[in-house]
Order: C-alpha cells, then structure tokens, then sequence
C-alpha cells in the first residue's frame, strides 16, 4: 500500500500526508491518562500507542503521562504524523528502536480487522479513561482507514529510525521533535538567503535544514509575491510561478512539505508590520525574522524576551555581501550539552592519598581535560570510596589531576575509570536594543578582529538609510554611499565602543545592498539553522550573540567596476550581478566544473551551481558530476535533492535532473564512475585539462590525496571541503598560487593494539572492531582465498598430489580446512555458528584465565589483570537469552549465504534451532600452549607457522573429501559476502551487533546498541544538513574568486564547528619555492619538459636536463622504481638503454612523470631535491 503523497497547503493550513485531514484538532476528544499504566519496557510503550490509535481511531488524541512511577513529562499529539514523537522525548531515552522495528516488522503488510483487535487486546492497558461514547464514535475511523494509517506509520518509523541510525544528529533530532517554530521571511531576499523574515532565499535554506533535521511543526511568512529576480535566489521556484505572481511562501510550501512528510508546515501571508498585535507568536518556541526592518526587529524581540518562558529570537539579514546573525534566547537559557563531544574516558594508574588527591592516567595517554570539569570513577580497586563519587578536577600536567581530600579513603590498589560528566551551562542573552549598543560578536576573521563592529556599524547605518529613505541605496550611486558614510559616522558615537568607521564598507555596502549572494545566504543560513536547533534542543553552546560573514574579497579585487556593470537586466540573475557585476557573471557561466561526489555537500554544491548560473552559457560550460552511489534511505535527511521515490536510484542521474529543475538553463553531464586509477581511461589528461575548477565533495582522505594528485599534474584548481557532525573544512587550491593538498599531513588515526583486539578488550569500540574483523575472515576475507585458491588449481586431487611431493601450496591448509567444514544443509550452519559461540565467548575466556590465572603478578609485583586489561568470564550458551539467539541465528544465515544453502522462514524459529542444538556435540575446553600475545606494540602476525601435524591432518582431510566425493567443481566454490551496513535485512550489523555485545559481556564492558554499532563499524562519518549547507556555501565563495583568478590574498580556508561555535577563516598556505643552486629553484607546481624519440636513451635524457634547464641529474625516479641511482650496481649499464626499454610505457602512453635529484654541494650532504620531469615519447606529443 503506498503513501499518501504530503499535502502543503496554504494561508494557516498543515501541509498533512494523513488521509486524516489537514491537520484538524477536536478538543472533545478522549484523553488517556498512563500515570498509573504499569509500564515495563519501551516495547510496551510502543504497543500502547499502537492500541490507542486502532482503539480510539482518532485523527487527534492528547496523550500524558511518564514511565512507571514517574510524573508526567510529555503532551503530543498521537496523530499518525506525531505519535511517534514520545519515543524522542525526555522519557525515552533508553529505548531500544531495535526492538520497536522487530516489534512492527512482525505486523503484516495487509492487516485484517482480527489483527487489529488482537493488536488492541493482547495487553490491558489499566488507567483511567475519560468516557465521551459519541464523540469517539464521531471521530472513529473505519477499519480501511487505520489499517492504511498504520502502513504510514511503519513507513514513518522506517524513516525515522533510520535517520538516527545513519548520523550523529540522533540526539539534536529527537529534541528537535515536538517544537512549534515561526519563520518569518522577508520582502528583498529570494530562496537564497537563508533565514526566515522576509527574503525568500533565506527563509529556504533555513527552513529547508530545519525540515531534514526533523522539527515538529513550522510555518513560514512571506507577503511578496514572486519575481524573475526570485528565480535566482530561490531553488524551489519557476516560472510559472512567477508568470503567475504565486506568493513566494506558498509558491515554495509543498516543496518544502516533500523534504520531511514528518514536519507539519503551513505558510501565511498575512501582513506583518510595527501595528500587528504580536500574541499569536505565543504558540511558538523559536522566531526567526529575515530582512525586517530594525524596528519591527526591535518590537518583535522585546515580545519574545519579555514572555514566560522567553520566545528564542533569531534574526539574519544579508545585504549584497554583507551579512549579519543575532541570537537572543533570553535572560538565562541553560544547555545540556555544551560541544555534543562523547565524554572522555580515563584509564587510571595511580591516585596519591593525599589532600588533594592526584590521580595519575596511564603512560602516554594523556586526559586532554580542562580545569573545572567534573568526573565519575568506576572500577577502581583499593579506593572504592571513589566509585560512584562525581569530582571537580584541576588539571596538574597532561597525565594528572587532582580531585578532593582522599586522605580518609582506603589507600589505592589498582585499576579504575574516570569518565567526564556533561554539567549544564546556562547562557545569559541580552535583548536587541542593548546589544546594538554594546554587541557581542564572534570573531570570525582574526586577520581583521576589528570588522565585525565596522560592519555592524555600517549595517546599523543601513537600516537607517532604509528608515529615512524607504529603499536601500541604488547601485554604484555616490551620493548614497555619501549619505550612508554620514549615518555610519554618527552612529558610532552611539555605540560604547566606538568603533571607527571603514569607508570601504560603507561604500561597498551601499553599492551592493540591493544586490544578494546566493552562497553567503547558503553560509549563513547552515549556522541560523543550528541556532534554531539549538534553541528547541538546549544542546550545544549558542551564538552569543552576533555573528557577521562577509564577501568582501569579491569585491575589493575588482579594478575600477563600472556602475553599468552591476545594473539590473531583468533575468534570473539581476541580485548576484548587483554583488559581483555581469562579468564575473558570464565568466561563471562559461565555467567548465568536475564535481567528485554527490552526497550531502554534492548536493547543495549543484544548487549553487544553478542558483549562480555556472555551466548556462550556449558557447562554453558544463558541469560534470561522477558518483558511483545509489541513493540510500538514510540519505534523504540531509541529501535535500532526493525523495523516497528516489531509493536505489543513482545518485549523480537523480541530482542532475532535480538541479535542472531549479535551473533548466543549466548544461550538467552525470557519470556513475568512481574517480581512482582504474577509471583514468575516462578522466584522463585531456578530461581534466578542459576543466576550469575541479570540486571534491568526498568522505574520505584517500580519495581526496588521488584527486589532488591529478589536480597537480593537470595544473587544475581544486576545492575541496568535509564535514563531520557540526564540524567542517574548506580549502582552496589555486595551481602556483597554494600548497596542494598532499603539501600537509593529517597525524595517522591512532590503532587499536593487535593484542587489546585480540585479548585484551578495554572499550566497546574495541569489541565492535573485533567482531567487524571477524565478519570479515570469516565471511569475506576466507571465502575469497577459497576462491582464488582453486582458481589456480582447478582439482582436489591435484592439489593433493602436488603436496604428496612436497609441493608449498600458499593458502592450502586454510582452504583444505574450509573445505573440510564445509557445512552443506542448514543444520550444519546452525551447528557451525554453536560452535563458533563456544569458541568465542566460552573457550577463548577460558584459555585465557588458563594462561594469566586471576592471581598473576608481572615482574614488578603488579597483577597482570589491572586496568586496563579486564579479566574475562566465559559465558554459558542459552538460546533464551537474546543476544545468544541473535549470533547463533544471524551467524548460521551468514554461513548458509557464503555456502549457498538454502533455508526456510520455519527453519528460523527458537523451535527449530533447539531441536538442531540438541544433536549438536560441545567438546569440553582443554586448554593449548598457544602464546598469548601482551605486547601493545606487536602486529598481527602475516602468516601462522603450520606444524607438521597441521600438514599430516591437512592430507587425510583433503583424502577424506575425495574419497567421499565432497570436492567436487561446485565444493571448490563459494560466495564472498561484502560488508553492506545500510541493508538491515542482510543481517551484517546484526552478527557484528550481537558479536561484540557478546564480547563485551564475557568482559564487562558496557554494550553498544545497534545504531552506535553501525556507526562505529560503518565507518560512518555524522553528516548533517546544517553543517553541509554552511560548508557548500563557503566553498562556492572561493569559486567565485577562482573563476574570476583572484590574487593569493583573496583566497580564504575555513574551519568551523556550529556547536561551540566557532567560525575560523584564515589565508590559504602560499606556494613554498625550493632553492636547487645558482638561481634555479622550483614549486610543487613546476614541470620541466623533455621531449624524446624511439631511440633516445637514459643517458640522452639527463643530458637534455643538463641542456634545457643548466643543472645535471644524478639520480631518476620512476615512482617507487629507482631507474637510475649511481651507487646501486649494474646501474651505470643503463645509460645506453632507451626511455622505452627502461620505463615500459603502454601503448596509449604518451609521456611518464619522473623524479630526478642533483648533487649536492658538499660530499657527505643528502641530494639535493628537483621538480617532476614529464618525460614525452615523441616530439609530436605535448
């Protein structure tokens, strides 16, 4: 059964996906109290409102209350849209949405009426309940009705529970949930800037984040209607839309509607001015304004300061290039969470008795904490007085801090864990009119820490010129820019600070205030966003309390614009021309643009693009767009340009055709090609060389280092970007100009030891990395070999004759081994996975304590089993306990995939795997020699010595399968299983799931749940639309400045983190030169050039060098192939040998890059450096 189609409707009206209606609420209504329901577990909860909807069959039903014997802590509405919401309230954290999925994937697809009842009757649900028989009977929908709801419902879970599963906004999410926000967005700014007042652009990208990010309700406010100039500025407008003067907001209403079906928006267009009475924004928790004028802002804010409890105020406003972000969310607002970092964890060596106390951490893992911070400790020996406590500490030096007076406590023995405690923080606002005075700004630029207060003053200037003039100033006219320099100045002697006045603000103020910067709105609307979130959530630091971004760069390069130049022309793109003028408009529409990724950055990157006209121009221009992906469900809360309907559908095809809708003039090309060196065939040097700007939007190092490299040998542009969460990077790469990417290094990541994996688990990311490796050997890694191996020797029975003669076989004792335990019914894969479990979970725990009894003591006198090594306690199977039938289960259906054996749905049941199990024979544990592996430095061996038993038993097991024909062709295959986290159905995260929570038990460490598992295992970067929207806008900034080949100064790098928050640009690294000798130097971007013939040898190549460019090469570098060293011997023959002969090229190969190094000026000294040498084969090739 699909989904209705979301509904946006306008002027007040819900945009609703219910066939329920729009939204409509009934106050008659019976109200269903659980303050005395005996509520065992979050499953129960989740039945609960499942019963209520079949029972009650309400479009509205209020439900209150809280856990069992708790207050009631939350009223939402239960209609199919929210009622899921309570499962993301205060109350439910803890609640296991695995269960909850397997709980509804258990209620069939088509459910019947006896179902239902069943549904409504499997549980009493005691309490008390508000009889009114005619107004539930009024409301009561029939069965279609609910049984068609409740297939919504499950689609709505799916959606929901998979946002939280795939990032880190799980948390910012769920609070976000059950908030009521107003946007208002304003008369001058189209759909590109970004908050919400009265400019469509703004209020879009505000509002487009705020819907991904999953708030509960939202309504947007816009009185104009729309223009040509929109189209521009506004991605979810047309034409039509303006042919037929829509009103912007619901022009835009069910486009937003479509980004989230779980966001209730409505729209109005009721005029707001300095004499509307401002009592209905009562009903909202956050109000953000766009482009109102001062006034009004002033009126608005002191509203929303003065309620009880104060109303979150946001207000952004973007002039031209200029912009500026206020937050006021009253006088105390108190935040939970301030950075939404995972508190740190401190393993313990030592802690002095003493007043204060110093607590020591173990060697080389310093505590990275702050003075202040508190802590918890758990597990510590000897001091037990400490387990439980909560201490302030002081930090004494990278591995100490002190805590309390301990003298009165048991002296220390060994081990424990000190972990931090998020305190709340609580964060005083000002209201409006005192911060114009008296701003506190953020400081985004420390290169120029005075402009923030310039620009405010400038800004302020504005709104004044806008009070006394009714227009902002014409484009390039003097006589206002005058005017507002006049304004600016008195202003300032109203400010505390008095900052002093910049004219070339003002000037540039006043000739681009009409003017709007669709990117600067993108930036800027990523951060107003998070700001709106923090403000319903109360997690991570606010804004405190004014933030300006600007794009000044752009242009304080132009020499001597003319006024004609940024004149309006009536298109689409008159607001970016009165920024940036109609030639570096043309200029981006002539660009020629590679985009390597079409994820969350890729996205909004294609809507810069075709907001700023890139690739439009009929004589050049084209954006090329490559990613290999297929859209994934957990996509769409942040991916903005993908729908449901779009699943499993390539990412590249499906974002070109949505970018083409926002702007049809645009020329895109959509590849499904990964870019790494087997695809170079496509991008190639000619590809590459008819780009203007390559734009990674990648998730990963490695791919980012492989397109820079091609980027450097193609003298090509590059920006790149990342985000992480709240945190996110920009850098430019300008060829002669900057460093390249792989100028720099990031630290390696840090290794879990191989013997902490092994045997000495301290953390769950520990047990979730082991359980990962073993799906991996045992699933991927083995199988692979198996395959490969008999690829090579196509018979058993070879393979056992060429052993027999004494034959090393790589790889033949594992394969035989395999081969031997091959299971061939589904039986057999529920015996192998119970085999597996004792393995695992029981012997191994016991071979340990086997090795390292409790009592053991290291040379020092110290117990081998402190902290953080944890002792391990065997675990007893029990096919009742859920996560042992979660392994047995899910490791038996991964076994019966690699070996291709079927199973049926029966064979699955708790029924059936006992009656396998008991047939299966458990050995007793008898313990081995094995040498357990302590060092924390050692890795993991490459191969495992095989004994002379091993080989003896390897032969009589490989006899035995040719005796009894079980190696034959189809024996000598399998299937190799890829690690998929994003199919919930191919049971991959739920062996690793239940694997490591296993492990974790066996050694007391505390569980993960499925999503952390996934995310931890997955790899899986947290991506969020606010961070994503900042990033994208700040990237197309700097494209801007490439386009129009800006000098070194102009170019900005960023690093930010909207949680703190922290905004930071800096200057790109300049280019370094290297000194060679006598002048001749050289960059990373430098290439000398020889061009050779068939028979040209080595020695005629470091003779041209000599020629060309006065300096004689001692050493040539091929890659890792030394082609020609002095020192090393023989070499000195290959003087006479040819470029060919030497370097090997393929056919289509018309040059090589070598490296080549000089002598050094003194003997003894390392030699000396030199630029790459493209080698060409032929003359004719350049």
């Amino acid at each position: 059964m699909e989904a209705s189609e979301p509904v946006a409707t306008p002027q007040g009206e819900e945009a609703s996906c219910s066939s329920w209606g729009a939204g409509s609420t009934n106050t008659n209504l019976p109200i269903v109290s659980a303050e005395s329901v005996e509520i065992d577990d979050a499953l129960y909860r989740c039945l609960l409102i499942l019963c209520l909807i079949t029972m009650v069959g309400t479009s509205n039903t209020v439900l209150s209350g809280g856990g069992k014997g708790e207050q009631p802590h939350f009223v939402l509405d239960v209609h199919w849209k929210t009622f899921i919401l309570p499962w993301w309230s205060d109350g439910f954290q803890d609640t296991d949405f695995g269960e909850i999925q397997e709980l509804i994937d258990t209620i069939p697809e088509e459910l019947t009426e006896n179902d239902l009842m069943e549904m409504s009757t499997s549980k009493t649900v005691p309490g008390d309940v508000e009889e009114d028989e005619e107004a539930l009977q009024e409301n009561r929908l029939t069965f279609d009705n609910v049984a068609e709801e409740f297939c919504l419902f499950k689609t709505a879970f799916d959606f929901l529970y998979d946002m939280d599963s795939i990032c880190d906004t799980g948390t910012e999410t769920k609070a976000n949930c059950g908030r009521r926000i107003e946007l208002h967005y304003s008369i001058q700014y189209d759909p590109l800037s970004l908050i919400i007042g009265e400019t469509a652009y703004q209020l879009l990208n505000t509002t487009k984040n705020l819907v991904l990010a999953g708030i509960k309700a939202l309504t947007i406010h816009d009185t104009e209607k729309c223009q040509t100039w929109d189209l521009g500025t506004n991605f979810f407008l047309c034409e039509d839309d303006v042919v037929n003067m829509r009103n912007r907001a619901e022009a835009v209403l069910q486009h937003i509607a479509e980004l989230n079906p779980y966001v209730h928006v409505t729209s109005s267009s009721v005029p707001l001015n300095e004499t509307t009475d401002l009592s209905f924004l009562d009903k909202y928790q956050c109000v953000v304004l766009t482009e109102i004028k001062l006034p009004l802002q002033k009126k608005i804010n002191n509203f929303c300061h003065s309620h009880c409890p104060p109303i979150k105020f946001i207000s952004a406003d973007i002039h031209g290039i200029w912009s500026r972000l206020f937050c006021d969310f009253g006088d105390e607002f108190e935040v939970s969470d301030t950075t939404g970092e995972e508190p740190k964890e401190i393993f313990i060596s030592n802690i002095t008795q003493a007043n204060p106390g110093i607590v020591t951490c173990l060697e080389n893992h310093p505590h990275k904490l702050e003075t202040g911070q508190f802590l918890t400790f758990r597990e510590v020996n000897g001091m037990t007085g400490l387990n439980g406590s909560t201490q302030q500490i002081t930090v004494v030096s990278p591995f100490s801090f002190s805590i309390g007076d301990t003298t009165e406590l048991e002296p220390y023995l060994h081990g424990g864990i000190a972990v931090q405690v998020k305190t709340p923080k609580t964060f005083c606002f000002e209201p409006l009119e005192t911060q114009i005075k008296h701003p506190k700004c953020l400081i985004a630029d420390f290169s120029k820490p005075e402009a923030p207060l310039q620009i405010h003053t400038a800004m302020l200037a504005l709104d004044q010129f806008q009070e006394n003039c009714s227009r902002k100033p014409n484009i390039g006219c003097q006589q206002d820019s005058e005017e507002l320099l006049k304004l600016a100045t008195s202003i300032s002697e109203t400010l505390k600070e008095k900052p002093e006045v910049n004219a070339d603000i003002v000037h540039w103020l006043s000739w681009t205030a009409q003017g709007f910067l669709p990117p600067l709105a993108a930036a800027v609307g990523g951060v107003a966003s998070q700001e709106v979130l923090k403000a319903v959530t109360g997690k991570f630091s606010p804004l405190c309390q004014w933030l300006y971004i600007e794009a000044a760069d752009i242009v304080e390069s132009l020499d001597k614009p003319e006024r004609e130049q940024f004149l309006p022309r009536g298109d689409r793109y008159d607001a970016l021309r009165a920024c940036i003028g109609d030639t570096l408009c043309q200029k981006l529409q002539k660009l020629n643009i590679f985009l390597v990724g079409c994820g969350a950055i890729g996205c909004e990157m294609l809507k810069n693009f075709a907001l700023l006209g890139v690739g439009t121009s009929k004589e050049k221009g084209m954006v090329t767009v490559t990613d290999p992906d297929l859209i994934e469900k957990s996509n769409l809360n942040r991916q903005f340009l993908f729908r449901p309907h779009h699943i499993q559908k390539p990412k590249s095809y499906t974002a070109a055709d949505a970018t083409l809708k926002i702007n049809p003039q645009l020329k895109i090309d959509a590849h499904l090609n990964k870019v790494c060196p087997a695809t170079e065939a496509i991008y190639n040097d000619e590809f590459y060389t008819k780009q203007d700007i390559i734009i990674t939007a990648l998730d990963n190092v490695e791919a980012r280092r492989y397109v820079d490299s091609r980027c450097l040998a193609n003298l090509r542009p590059l920006l790149d970007s990342g985000t992480m969460g709240t945190k996110g990077h920009t850098e430019v790469i300008v060829p002669h100009l900057t460093e390249s990417y792989n100028s720099h290094r990031d630290p390696p990541e840090e290794e879990i030891p191989f013997c902490t994996l092994k045997s000495f688990p301290a953390a769950i990311e520990h047990t979730i990395q082991w359980a990962r490796d073993k799906f991996e050997s045992s699933f991927s890694h083995k199988p692979s070999l198996f395959n490969k191996f008999w690829q090579t020797y196509p018979s058993a029975e070879e393979v056992l004759q060429k052993i027999q003669t004494g034959h090393s076989l790589e790889g033949c004792f594992q394969v035989i081994k395999l081969l031997s335990r091959r299971p061939r019914s589904w039986s057999q894969c529920v015996e192998l996975a119970r085999l597996k479990f004792e393995k695992y979970f029981n012997h191994k725990a016991l071979q340990l304590l086997h090795c390292f009894p409790l009592d053991t003591r290291l040379k020092d006198g110290s117990l081998f089993w402190q902290s953080p090594k944890r002792p391990p306690s065997p675990i007893k199977f029990d096919l009742n306990e859920p996560l042992h039938f979660s392994f047995l289960l899910n490791a038996a259906k991964l076994y019966a995939a690699v070996y291709c054996i079927p199973f049926r749905e029966e064979d699955l049941s708790a029924d059936a795997l006992l009656n396998i199990l008991s047939e299966v024979k458990i050995q007793e544990f008898k313990p081995s020699n094995k040498v357990v592996q302590t060092d924390e430095t050692a890795r993991k061996p490459d191969h495992v010595p095989i004994s002379s038993e091993d080989e003896r038993n390897a032969v009589f097991q490989l006899e035995k399968a040719i005796s009894s024909n079980k190696a034959t062709t189809s024996d000598l295959q399998v299937a190799v299983l890829s690690f998929e986290k994003d199919d919930d159905r191919n049971g991959h995260i739920d062996f690793i799931t239940a694997a490591s929570n296993l492990r974790a038990k066996m050694y007391s460490i505390e569980p993960a749940d499925r999503f952390k598992t996934k995310r931890i295992a997955g790899k899986i970067i947290p991506a969020i639309a606010t961070s994503t929207a900042a990033v994208s806008g700040l990237v197309a900034l700097e494209m801007i400045k490439v386009a129009g080949d800006y000098p070194f100064e102009a170019y900005k790098n960023c690093f930010l983190n909207l949680a703190i928050p922290i905004i930071v640009f800096t200057e790109t690294s300049e280019v370094k030169r290297t000194e060679i000798r006598n002048g001749i130097s050289f960059t990373i971007w430098d290439r000398w050039t020889i061009h050779g013939k068939e028979d040209f040898t080595l020695l005629d190549f470091i003779n041209a060098v000599k020629e060309k460019y006065g300096i004689e090469p001692t050493m040539v570098v091929q890659g890792v192939k030394m082609l020609y060293v002095p020192v090393m011997p023989g070499h000195a023959k290959r003087l006479k040998l040819t470029m060919h002969k030497l370097v090997k090229p393929s056919t289509e190969k018309k040059y090589v890059d070598l490296t080549v190094s000089f002598a050094p000026d003194t003997d003894g000294e390392e030699d000396l450096p030199g630029p790459p040498v493209r080698y060409y084969f032929s003359h004719d090739t350049d």
